[in-house]
């Protein structure tokens, strides 16, 4: 389901991101840049995620 969601959202952001700097630029949207585009960006948020580490550090856990 997390995979579902990230998608749909970096789809939305992404696609709104294209639309914004298509305007601004003066040429057209172009739908299937921004599918491309957040696909990618699905990706590297999946391979970032997987490289942080979950747990917290020790010095983390004696400030509170």
């Amino acid at each position: 389901m997390q995979y579902i969601v990230t998608f749909i959202w970096s789809f939305l952001l992404v696609s709104m991101l294209n639309y914004v700097v298509s305007s601004v630029l003066g040429v057209d949207f172009d739908f299937q840049t921004a599918i491309v585009t957040s696909v990618v960006f699905t990706i590297l948020v999946f391979i970032i995620g997987a490289v942080i580490p979950n747990e917290s550090t020790p010095e983390a856990a004696d400030n509170h």
